[in-house]
Formats: C-alpha cells, sequence, structure tokens
C-alpha cells in the first residue's frame, strides 16, 4: 500500500489518478498511522509554504514524514512537497520546513524590464546531473510540467539529480538523499515521462 498525503495542499486526484494508472494500489490519508502502516509514501501539494507547513503540524504529518524517511521506506515528494523538504523558504516573509535536505526556498527575482512571467508555468526541459532509479528512464531534451513562483537552491550537489533553466536561473528540478527523493515539477502532470518516473518509484527500493 503506497499513501499519499492530504494536508489539503491540493492536487490530490491527480496523483492518485496517476499512480493507479502506473499499477499503484494507494490511499489518500490524514492519519499519521496510515502512514506509519504504508510501504511507500508520496508527498504531493501545491499552494503557499507557510499554511502547507502549518497543516503539516496540524495534522501530525510533519512528524509522519519525517518517521517514514527515518524508517527507509521510499518517499517522494513533489512541488511544494520538495520546497517544504528544505531547511527554509523565503515564501511568506520566511517559513521554517522540514529540514530533509540542506538547502533554502527562493523565489524568482527578475528586473522589471524583462516582462518574466512568475509562476513559472508550462513545460520545460529537465537536465539529469547524476543517475538515478527513478530517472532511468529519463532521455535527453525530455520535458517535465512545471508551476512555482519560489525554487530550491540545494547546498549539496551530491543531493541535486536534476536541473531545469528558467529564464536563466539554474534551479533544482530534482533533489534526494538516500530513501527520500523529491521533484519541482510534477510527475502527475507529464506524460509519459512522468509516468515512468511513478512508475520506477513503485519499484524502488530506496537505494540511490
Amino acid at each position: 500500500m503506497l499513501a499519499i498525503l492530504d494536508y489539503e495542499a491540493g492536487n490530490l486526484t491527480s496523483v492518485e489518478l496517476a499512480v493507479q494508472h502506473v499499477g499503484g494500489d494507494c490511499v489518500v490519508t490524514k492519519d499519521p498511522k496510515e502512514v506509519a502502516y504504508a510501504e511507500r509514501v508520496i508527498f504531493p501539494g501545491v499552494g503557499a509554504a507557510k499554511s502547507a507547513m502549518a497543516n503539516l503540524q496540524r495534522f501530525g504529518l510533519d512528524r509522519a514524514i519525517k518517521d517514514a524517511v527515518a524508517s527507509g521506506k521510499p518517499v517522494l515528494a513533489i512541488c511544494i512537497g520538495l520546497q517544504l523538504a528544505f531547511d527554509f523558504s523565503e515564501e511568506d516573509g520566511g517559513v521554517d520546513c522540514l529540514g530533509l535536505l540542506p538547502g533554502k526556498v527562493k523565489r524568482f527575482v527578475f528586473p522589471p524590464e524583462k516582462h518574466v512571467k512568475i509562476p513559472h508555468m508550462g513545460w520545460n526541459e529537465i537536465t539529469v546531473t547524476q543517475p538515478h532509479p527513478l530517472l532511468k528512464d529519463v532521455n535527453p531534451g525530455d520535458e517535465c510540467y512545471y508551476v512555482h513562483s519560489y525554487y530550491a537552491a540545494a547546498e549539496d550537489e551530491k543531493m541535486l539529480y536534476c536541473r531545469t533553466e528558467y529564464e536563466g536561473v539554474n534551479f533544482t528540478g530534482a533533489a534526494g538523499k538516500g530513501n527520500f527523493f523529491a521533484t519541482q515539477f510534477h510527475p502527475e502532470k507529464s506524460g509519459e515521462v512522468g509516468l515512468s518516473i511513478l512508475r520506477n518509484f513503485l519499484k524502488w527500493d530506496g537505494k540511490a
């Protein structure tokens, strides 16, 4: 059984349907006990860092995520799940996050004359920087779907698995450590490339 965390951060149905499409047996849950029972966990979400962290804490899911990672079971974070995995986010005036990965989350900032659209939304190429079992079917030139106004700046290059470039800013597309892996892009909205990542996650033993 795979647990998809419900902390009222949206985007759950598309994740659930994508997991089922690739053959996964899953449950959407707010219950930390179900998370502890699950064999693997997906930590998805869209929205703002402050409210997302508050909801995780309200449901006890902040502790459940940390316990799941500590237990060695495979855990996949998506979009704001990736951002909350880092130490700190600049969003909402500054938010202390889960600290599963070292680094900070920063806002895209561009000169006004460039007229760059924020959020960064749509398809963009992902560049794999080192191999990982979840990315084994990703090829040069493959694109995934993004929706975000903030990006993660990973402090440890060894934890960086893919990069993406937006208007000159090169940012973390995917990062991980041990049995924890996180993507800024949405695999569930990224066509066959994203489905391949979810399919690989269902088979993954949690080792990089």
